[in-house]
């Protein structure tokens, strides 16, 4: 398991490699990155400053790992979350996860995703095209998504 809070970018094929190294039982790597848009609400973005409360955010972020190996059959996951002033189409987060078998990681990487959006203590600030900064509100649809599970 590897949880970090960074400033820079991550290599995806770097990171996923590191994911597999240790383990010749692995038969999926499932992974999500997500990305800044350049438009939200039909305002263009110019920048998006994210913000977390440390130590706090670690565990969380371990919390969501650790039930998700509750449920799963999980050999090993990454969950990266970058903070700081972020540009359109910069990446924002990264979780992956490997398993024996390919169920096992989808459905994990997904719950880990859904948990992160809502149970993790981030705060985002977008810069808009017209000059405007405002704050992120949480959505609906993500908290819905997390019911599911």
């Amino acid at each position: 398991m590897s949880i970090r809070i960074q400033t820079e970018d991550f290599d995806l094929s770097a990171e996923l490699d590191r994911l597999r190294s240790d383990h010749r039982d692995i038969g999926a790597v499932v992974s999500f990155v997500g990305t800044v848009r350049d438009v939200n609400d039909d305002d263009g973005i110019l920048s998006m400053e994210l913000e977390h409360y440390p130590g706090m955010t670690e565990a969380a972020l371990e919390e969501i790992e650790s039930r998700a190996r509750q449920r799963w059959d999980i050999l090993d996951s990454i969950i990266i979350h970058r903070v700081g002033v972020l540009k359109p189409a910069d990446q924002i987060v990264l979780v992956a996860v490997a398993s024996r078998h390919r169920g096992e990681a989808f459905r994990a990487c997904e719950y880990m995703i859904d948990a992160l959006k809502t149970q993790a203590p981030f705060w985002k600030k977008e810069q808009t095209a017209k000059g405007g900064v405002r704050w992120v509100k949480a959505k609906d649809s993500d908290e819905s998504a997390l019911k599911k599970w």
